[in-house]
């Protein structure tokens, strides 16, 4: 079984697995709340939330902002 999208693909666009994890995760909450029809994506693969988030940066939908300190 192949994951879509892979974790080599996603870490190119992330810096570490903790941030592409909170990021996801905080999404994932996100389109629960507002529901699913607000993703950024059209047609997303996976059915699952994180599943979705996880497209949406992969496909540079989704992005963040290192806070420096």
């Amino acid at each position: 079984m192949m994951l879509y999208p892979s974790v080599d693909s996603l870490m190119e666009k992330i810096d570490s697995k903790y941030t592409l994890v909170s990021i996801s995760a905080r999404r994932a909450r996100n389109l629960q709340d507002q529901g699913p029809d607000t993703a950024l994506v059209d047609r997303p693969k996976s059915r699952k939330l994180v599943g979705v988030a996880l497209e949406e940066i992969d496909q540079d939908k989704l992005t963040y902002q290192k806070n420096e300190q």
